[in-house]
């Protein structure tokens, strides 16, 4: 399979959905910070079988592609710029300076931005609880229909209190609220499901939503690649450096070469 040109049908759908206004409060986007550029690349291709495309920022970062949709970012800065090693979802948003100034107002921590990065502005900060992650305001780096059905299948928030993290996250990034086209959020099996044109796209679990909240969790949110085979990745990331946490047979939790926690779960069957 050739990844790196992408099919006329996807890239011309690619163009039908060109801002964070179309998709806001939903994830967008997701990057690595690694320490290794070439380690992660070789890491990456054998796991999921991403290919990669340079960008203007410098030779330290990539975007990486899977069947020639660009899915994820990749920052190799984490030993130069003193940075965790980490996936961190980004959320798409109509306005990034409101975003920070609602997140800090709520608890939350800005830790960068809201910076300047064409076509779009993006910040990172940490919830009231620590866990990190990211806003987007502008146009997507790819379809977010074509990007979610590309790679990610959804984010997982691991907390202390899903409860107390929804009402965070729901008045910082416009959930529930009455705008059109917003993101709709409900308790199923003991998690918050959040949900954008009727998909599951994040989930924020902390055990039973009615239980006191658990002081032994370190909160954090965890990335969700769909594959094809996931007893393949697994023997794939423990060959080229990484590790296998946990397995099942429809998914597995894998840490890269790096030290970076994510978790490859068979695709979905979508239409």
């Amino acid at each position: 399979m050739n990844n790196d040109t992408p099919a006329p049908g996807p890239a011309k759908r690619q163009r039908e959905v060109i801002s964070t206004d179309s998709v806001f409060g939903a994830p967008c986007w997701v990057s690595l910070t690694s320490r290794d550029l070439r380690t992660t690349e070789d890491f990456y291709s054998a796991v999921l079988g991403w290919r990669w495309r340079s960008v203007r920022l410098g030779d330290h970062f990539r975007i990486a592609l899977a069947d020639g949709v660009p899915v994820a970012g990749i920052a190799a800065v984490a030993a130069m710029w003193q940075m965790a090693v980490a996936w961190t979802p980004y959320f798409a948003v109509q306005n990034a300076d409101e975003a920070v100034a609602r997140a800090r107002e709520r608890g939350g921590t800005p830790a960068v931005g809201p910076l300047s990065f064409p076509p779009g502005r993006a910040a990172l900060l940490a919830d009231r609880d620590g866990a990190i992650f990211g806003i987007w305001e502008g146009q997507l780096v790819s379809n977010w229909e074509i990007w979610r059905r590309a790679a990610p299948t959804y984010i997982r928030l691991h907390t202390r209190d899903a409860f107390d993290s929804a009402i965070f996250y729901g008045e910082v990034l416009g959930w529930a609220s009455e705008r059109q086209g917003c993101c709709e959020v409900e308790y199923v099996g003991g998690e918050v499901v959040l949900r954008s044109r009727g998909d599951a796209v994040a989930r924020i679990d902390s055990g039973a939503v009615e239980a006191a909240p658990d002081p032994t969790v370190r909160p954090h949110w965890q990335v969700h690649f769909a594959v094809g085979d996931v007893g393949e990745c697994a023997r794939a990331a423990e060959k080229h450096g990484g590790s296998v946490l946990q397995e099942k047979d429809t998914e597995a939790v894998l840490r890269d070469p790096d030290g970076a926690q994510f978790t490859v779960t068979v695709r979905p069957l979508l239409p």
